[in-house]
């Protein structure tokens, strides 16, 4: 019975949290980022210290620390005691003149959208250009991040950055490589979808659990109760009432048929 109820208590925890510092998902060769773990720990899972897995890919990391330093391009999950592995951060390393940087976190419709072009080691980027699916959407005289203030759905694409450095005379226009953004729908929106999916979905329930057989042609769409059938009601039906200390009565229009066992709800 214990190892069934901490089954059930590991199914429920949630993911930790891996978020990346600075929040951009390319970086340039040499340079290191910070990787942090935000985990949920129930009661139950403390009462030894926590510790943190962290991989690289299918390849586990050394470090047990709740952050790490990492400079190796490449995709990053971790994973708290007894919790399921996080979300990926996928991290680039480029060797360019010219990158693109674009925000790690999934990026919202109603959100800001900020992006930023970036010279090698911070060289100032003149005659700056921004560019989104191919088409200019912004042109700055000197380094400048692009923002969109409210992001929407047709915001999302391939963007690409240009412009030309000083080393130590103006070279010509270099081009990042391009870098795809998606702008989710909106978190409001999402959960209200969500939650219309699931009442779609939910059975009938009246204090035990209902299952639905994909009955086909006749009788299809009726729900079995412990050995009872119940069909569905019509608009004129009345519905269930529960009696106390007694089973349910079925109401008017509902079809009551004992199965195998009997049809008492209220026995156990």
């Amino acid at each position: 019975m214990w190892e069934l109820t901490a089954l059930l208590l590991l199914a429920t925890l949630e993911k930790p949290i891996l978020s990346l510092h600075p929040p951009w998902t390319t970086i340039f060769k040499g340079e290191r980022v910070t990787l942090r773990c935000d985990g949920y720990h129930p009661l139950l899972l403390e009462l030894r210290p926590i510790s943190t897995l962290w991989y690289l890919g299918h390849l586990l990391l050394p470090s047990h620390k709740k952050s790490i330093e990492v400079q190796t391009p490449g995709v990053y999950r971790c994973q708290t005691r007894g919790a399921p592995v996080s979300d990926p951060i996928h991290l680039s390393v480029s060797n360019d003149w010219l990158i693109l940087q674009v925000p790690y976190a999934a990026v919202f419709e109603g959100e800001p959208l900020v992006m930023r072009c970036r010279g090698w080691y911070d060289k100032v980027v003149y005659k700056l250009h921004y560019y989104h699916d191919g088409q200019p959407v912004r042109y700055f005289h000197s380094s400048a991040n692009y923002t969109v203030p409210q992001a929407r759905a047709s915001d999302s694409g391939r963007y690409q950055c240009s412009g030309t450095m000083r080393i130590p005379v103006e070279s010509a226009p270099m081009f990042s490589a391009k870098v795809a953004v998606t702008v989710q729908e909106a978190r409001h929106a999402a959960a209200v979808r969500l939650l219309q999916v699931q009442s779609r979905r939910a059975p009938l329930r009246l204090g035990r659990r209902v299952h639905r057989p994909r009955a086909r042609g006749r009788g299809a769409g009726i729900a079995l109760v412990r050995g009872c059938y119940l069909q569905p009601q019509r608009p004129e039906t009345q519905p269930l009432a529960a009696a106390s200390g007694a089973g349910f009565s079925p109401g008017r229009g509902v079809h009551h048929r004992p199965g195998p066992t009997g049809c008492g709800f209220g026995a156990r």
